[in-house]
This record gives structure tokens, C-alpha cells and sequence, in this order.
């Protein structure tokens, strides 16, 4: 659905500088701009109703202009304001800047359980500093390893010592960014506790329609583990209707999102529809009475905003939320609704309420969807016509999978580096059993424990979310269901973005204008692909990683490389710091070695603990070096890994060397003597640990 003309979507015209001006706020969110941005939006917003007030009398109508571009720089102030003031870290009282003992915090999300720990974020609202409490603010996140720790709930008050840590950067090469994502949602510290490191204070201090929302929805995940016996279909269950992700293994998130269905695990606007048309249908009955639309209407928006706050208040379903609620009025009250308008309206109500919303994949790919579903579906549908009514209700389907997908593709490629080749199959083999899992679960959860009839529900529930695993498993695993190491430079995404909207603008209005924009586009990204491309298989490196407790280090001949580690492939630390490094490669063939293993390849030549690469030696030195090499060689590397304590002095006899290169896997102690060691015999070093890691090229 497209405007006529901009006076049908105000909002999405006046949303754009709100979103540029939180763009630069991210960029810029120093408390030190406040004053300036404050001012200059004061005094925008004085002249602008200034020149309002005097339009007439000024002639303003020759320069209409002059109000548009007020408009747009206070709303951009607007977005860059709203973004200072919500990063805790701009708070004078903020926790990490007062030195204290203790601190009081109050766990303000769902404890889960994983990996032996408990993690949770909390509000910290006083520091005790020589048994003086003050009121202070911020949010930590905390870990607790320990048994007792289940008992954990949300609205419980902690004392905790202020022992916490900054969060870490990445430190290799295509790591997850960890630091940048918990920023995104004011979250710059870390603590790690152990049993007798924290007492609880209080109980239930929480707000307690959150309290009472997430007890059911605990309530609700053990009502669906009743009558249910497969624990794949509970966690999925949980997760599709109640958007309770902590029982969800690895395996079945991998399956969606190799499938192109990864959306139908995150409780978003399908699922909201769903719960609408169920609702719509049951109240039926008030459509003929007096006021029945309004008490309709009410009893609607109600139950979907408490769903969404039942199923986590992600962004994503807001999104569905204050949309759907926003569409309900209008038909209330028999208004015009301009779907694109209702978008930015939802999208401008939810970042007032928290800018950094924009920063969540889950919002921008929501968001992106629908934009897409609004604008290109009706296009890509026109391009075929069905004369048979099922032909053309298939076609409408696919229209709606296809728009969806090519509007998300480069940021789902820009985030996740994989793309669905089969999206279409997967996306429309998964309507019908949807349906069936959110209608059965839904009845299931909402009615009492009925002999026969829950067991049927929960047997129908149950069924359909196995036979839809199996197929997307089976869809998974075909040839060529995916194509993945898609690695997309900002500047890239940028461009697939701008060839995608030309493009359909081309199709909608014929302007030979956007089909140039478009191939030229397409032109520097083909440039900035291949010269990547020929770049990466022409190049040849030696990368150390900073794997803290674990060597690592990579040898890259063009599209092969030689990873020498003490981690299986199947280690999550090899698959969150050393897998994405070579992806980002375009690794087509990778070979683990162990430290201790012989090595004799075309490119590569490890004899014991010297290793030739190219034309560079390297000389690993750990605990397993048992003699030293009476002839002096040259070599241009040293590693020292395991804390073998070397003497440097020792070292300098047997090897000549260009640098030391130190890893995490050393202590504190050790690594200081290396260094103090490393000086006094003006040698070169590098250290790995809490530092990034390096490559160096080898010709």
C-alpha cells in the first residue's frame, strides 16, 4: 500500500530525522553534549512556533522550506537527546563512579540457568561504602555459580559485594561483538559470584504485574510439560506460544535459521494476528450491541498488549502490539488506516520509550518485514496472474515469503552471513502447522485440565510441532540449503539496500532514473566483492587469537588454512572466536591440529615445535620442550604458551629471534616476568591476553 502522496504518511516523513538524529546519538551519546543539544533544541523549537504564530504576517508561504527544515533538525535533536539521557553511563549517580563495598540490586528480568550458571541483569539502587548506604543507578549484569542460585526470581533484592568488571570487547578477528551488544541495552558491567557471595535481602520487590506475568508463564510452561512428553516439542511449545527461549537447544534454533523460519520462533506480529483473529472470533457476539465495538476493542488491545508483556515485551512484538492495537482504533471509530503511517507511528511510540530499541535485530528485521510485506508485496504479486482461485491464493503466499525475505536479505546476511535457498518451500510448508500449534496451544493453555480434551489439544500441539521439525530438519540437510560465509562490509549493505528499492521503485513507476541508480549500484558492489575476493585467496597470514586459557593460532594459505589448537571443532570457544575468523575468509577447507602433532602439508611444515610457513619460522615454546638446540637458530616468531616460565637470557642463546609473542594461556605473574625479561634483553613482544589478537602476512 502505497501514499499518493506525503500527506498520507506524515509520520513516516517526520520519523526519518528522529532516526538519524538517534543514529549520530549512538555514535555520539557523551553526557558532555547535553547542554548544547538542549539548548539548540530549545531554541529551534521557540523560533519555529515563533515563525508559526507569524506566518501569516511574515508572507511565510513563499518559504514554505523554512518549517520543514525546522521540523527535521529539532526531531533530529529529538532522536540525539533521547539517546543521551538513556545511556545510564551519562548518569551522575551511576555505581561506577563512586568507589563502595557493597552494593544493593534488585533482579529486574527472568534468571535462567545455563552452563552451571545463573545469569541475570539488575538494577543496582544503592552502594554501601563504610556502612553508609546511597541511592545510586545502573544496571549490572551478574552470574552466580551456584545451586542455591535457582531459586532466583525477578523483584528479588541482593546484597553483593562491588567486585564487577567492565564488559570485554571482542578481541579476534569476526568475534561477536559481546561488549557492543549488551551496551545496546545499557549494560557496561559484569559481575561473577560464587556460593556465600551474596545474600538476599528481600522478596517481591519487583513491579508486580511483571511479577505476576512471568509466574504465569511459568505456571504455563509446566501446564505444557503435563500433558506433553517430548522435550524438543515443550521447548518449542514454550517458545512459539509464550516466547520462553531458555529450554531451546542449539540444534533446533540452527534448523530454523537454516530454513528461513527462525521468525516463527520469536513471538512477534504472526503470532499477535493469530491471537487477534481468535479473540475477533470469540467476541463475535458484541459486533450487533450498544457500545459493543468499543467494550470489543478494549477487551482486544487488552489481552494483546498482555500477551505481549506474558511473552517478554521483546521489540518485535510491541511492534505487533501498538500496531494492531493502533489499527483496532481506527476501525473502531471507522477511520482511515494508511498501514505505512501505523508502521512509523509504532516505530516512533517504542523508541521514545527506549531509543536503543533501533540497535535490536529482532526490531529493525520487524520492522523490515512489514515495511517490505506493505510496499513490494502488492508489486511482486501483479508480476504473475492466476486465473484458478487456488493458483492465485498459492501465488499470494509466495508473494508475501518472497517480499519478506528480499527485504530483510542484506540485513539478515550483514548480521547472520547465511542466506535460505529454500525460504519458499520452508515458509509455506510451515503456515498450516503454525496454525494448528498456535490455535491448539492457545485452547490448551487457556482452558482448565479437561480428561479427554487437554490430552487431545496437547496431543495435536505436540504432533504438529514434531512433523514440522522433521521437515525443516529434512529441508536443512538437502543439497545447497543454504548459502553461508556471506560477509558484508557496511558500505556493501548499504548498497544491496539501495539496488533493492531502486529496483522495485523501477517496477512501480518506470523511471529509467532508478534503474541506473540501481546498475551502478550493482556495479560497485561486483567491484567491492571480487576485489575482496582475490584479496582474501591471494593472501597469505599467520593470525594469533586470544583464546584467554586456550593457544590458538591460524595459518592461511588462500582458501585452506591450518588451525593449530588444543579446542575440537565442536568447543563453543572454537566456534565463537576461531569459526567466524575463518568464514570471514572464505575458508574452504580448515584442518585442526594439536600442539604436539607433526604437520606436513604443501604450505606448512611442523617438525616437533618448529614450524615453517612460507617463508617464515616459527618456534612454539611450552612445557613440552624438553632440551634446547645447541646451534643457534634464526627464527622470526617465539610462542610461548602453558606458563613454562622461560628464561629469556637462556632463549637468546639458542634462538634468534624477531618477536615474543605471549599468550593468554600464561599467568599474571609469569607473563610480567616475560615482559620485565623481554626489556632487558631489548627484545620485541605482543601480548594476547586482554589484548586483540594480530596477523602478520607471509609471502
Amino acid at each position: 500500500m502505497l501514499a499518493n502522496h506525503k500527506g498520507e504518511i506524515p509520520f513516516v516523513v517526520l520519523i526519518i530525522p528522529f532516526l538519524l538524529g538517534i543514529t549520530i546519538g549512538l555514535n555520539f551519546s557523551s553526557g558532555v553534549y547535553t547542554t548544547l543539544l538542549t539548548t539548540a533544541f530549545a531554541v529551534l523549537s521557540v523560533v519555529f512556533i515563533a515563525l508559526n504564530i507569524s506566518y501569516n504576517k511574515l508572507n511565510l508561504y513563499k518559504l514554505k522550506w523554512i518549517g520543514g527544515l525546522l521540523m527535521a533538525l529539532i526531531l533530529l535533536l529529538a532522536g540525539w537527546i533521547s539517546v543521551v539521557n538513556y545511556n545510564e553511563l551519562n548518569s551522575k549517580n551511576h555505581f561506577a563512579k563512586t568507589p563502595s563495598q557493597y552494593l544493593i540490586v534488585n533482579i529486574n528480568n527472568e534468571p535462567v540457568l545455563k552452563n552451571e550458571l545463573v545469569r541475570f541483569t539488575a538494577k543496582v539502587e544503592q552502594e554501601v561504602a563504610n556502612q553508609q548506604a546511597t541511592n545510586t543507578t545502573g544496571t549490572l549484569l551478574i552470574a552466580i555459580k551456584d545451586s542455591a542460585a535457582t531459586r532466583l526470581s525477578y523483584g528479588d533484592e541482593l546484597l553483593i559485594p562491588a567486585k564487577y568488571n567492565a564488559v570485554e570487547p571482542p578481541f579476534n578477528p569476526a568475534e561477536f561483538n559481546y561488549k557492543k551488544y549488551l551496551a545496546h541495552q545499557n549494560i557496561y558491567y559484569q559481575s561473577f559470584l560464587y556460593p556465600k557471595q551474596y545474600a538476599v535481602l528481600s522478596k517481591n520487590k519487583g513491579n508486580p504485574i511483571v511479577a505476576f506475568a512471568l509466574n504465569l508463564r511459568q505456571t504455563l510452561v509446566q501446564k505444557l510439560k503435563t500433558n506433553m512428553h517430548d522435550t524438543t516439542a515443550i521447548a518449542v511449545a514454550s517458545t512459539l506460544i509464550l516466547g520462553y527461549k531458555a529450554d531451546l537447544s542449539e540444534d533446533v534454533l540452527q534448523a530454523y535459521s537454516k530454513t528461513g523460519t527462525i521468525h516463527v520462533l520469536s513471538v512477534s506480529g504472526a503470532h499477535v494476528a493469530i491471537l487477534y483473529l481468535l479473540l475477533n472470533f470469540v467476541l463475535i457476539f458484541l459486533d450487533g450491541r450498544k457500545y459493543g465495538k468499543l467494550v470489543k476493542a478494549m477487551i482486544i488491545i487488552a489481552a494483546i498488549n498482555y500477551y505481549a508483556l506474558l511473552s517478554g515485551f521483546s521489540p518485535a512484538v510491541c511492534r505487533a502490539a501498538v500496531m494492531l492495537s493502533l489499527i483496532i482504533i481506527g476501525k473502531t471509530y471507522s477511520r482511515y488506516i494508511n498501514t505505512l503511517n501505523i508502521l512509523a507511528i509504532s516505530a516512533f511510540v517504542l523508541l521514545l520509550y527506549n531509543p536503543l530499541f533501533i540497535t535490536d535485530v529482532g526490531f529493525q528485521l520487524s520492522y523490515l518485514a512489514v515495511g517490505g510485506l506493505v510496499v513490494f508485496q502488492p508489486i511482486i504479486y501483479k508480476l504473475l496472474e492466476f486465473k484458478n482461485k487456488w493458483a492465485d491464493k498459492l501465488w499470494m503466499l509466495c508473494s508475501i515469503s518472497v517480499a519478506a525475505q528480499v527485504i530483510t536479505f542484506p540485513l539478515s546476511a550483514f548480521y547472520f552471513h547465511q542466506f535460505p535457498v529454500y525460504f519458499l518451500i520452508s515458509n509455506l510448508f510451515i503456515t498450516i502447522p503454525v496454525l494448528a500449534i498456535m490455535y491448539s496451544g492457545l485452547l490448551y493453555l487457556l482452558l482448565p485440565q479437561l480428561p479427554y480434551l487437554s490430552k487431545a489439544l496437547a496431543y495435536v500441539l505436540e504432533q504438529s510441532i514434531l512433523i514440522m521439525n522433521k521437515v525443516l530438519a529434512a529441508i536443512e540437510h538437502s543439497p545447497m540449503a543454504g548459502i553461508n560465509k556471506i560477509w558484508l562490509t557496511t558500505t556493501e549493505y548499504v548498497l544491496l539496500y539501495v539496488l533493492i528499492i531502486c529496483v522495485f521503485y523501477y517496477w512501480f513507476n518506470k523511471r529509467n532514473l532508478f534503474i541506473k541508480i540501481a546498475l551502478g549500484c550493482l556495479l560497485l558492489l561486483s567491484i567491492s566483492l571480487t576485489y575482496k575476493r582475490i584479496k582474501t585467496f591471494n593472501s597469505n597470514t599467520i593470525t594469533y587469537l586470544n583464546l584467554k586459557k586456550h593457544p590458538a593460532i591460524i595459518f592461511k594459505d588462500g582458501s585452506e588454512a591450518i588451525v593449530l589448537t588444543d579446542l575440537p571443532a565442536i568447543d563453543k570457544n572454537y566456534r565463537y572466536s576461531i569459526q567466524p575468523y575463518l568464514d570471514s575468509c572464505k575458508i574452504a577447507k580448515a584442518t585442526i591440529y594439536n600442539l604436539d602433532q607433526d604437520i606436513n602439508t604443501t604450505f606448512l611444515k611442523k617438525k616437533n615445535n618448529l614450524i615453517q610457513f612460507q617463508n617464515k619460522k616459527l618456534l612454539i615454546y611450552n612445557t613440552m620442550v624438553k632440551s634446547l638446540s645447541a646451534q643457534k637458530i634464526k627464527i622470526d616468531y617465539l610462542y610461548i604458551t602453558g606458563n613454562p616460565k622461560p628464561d629469556i637470557t637462556v632463549l637468546k642463546k639458542s634462538f634468534d629471534n624477531n618477536l615474543l609473542v605471549i599468550d593468554g594461556s600464561n599467568s599474571d605473574a609469569s607473563i610480567n616476568d616475560i615482559i620485565s625479561q623481554a626489556r632487558e634483553n631489548h627484545l620485541d613482544y605482543r601480548v594476547l591476553k586482554r589484548n586483540n589478537s594480530f596477523s602478520v602476512v607471509s609471502n
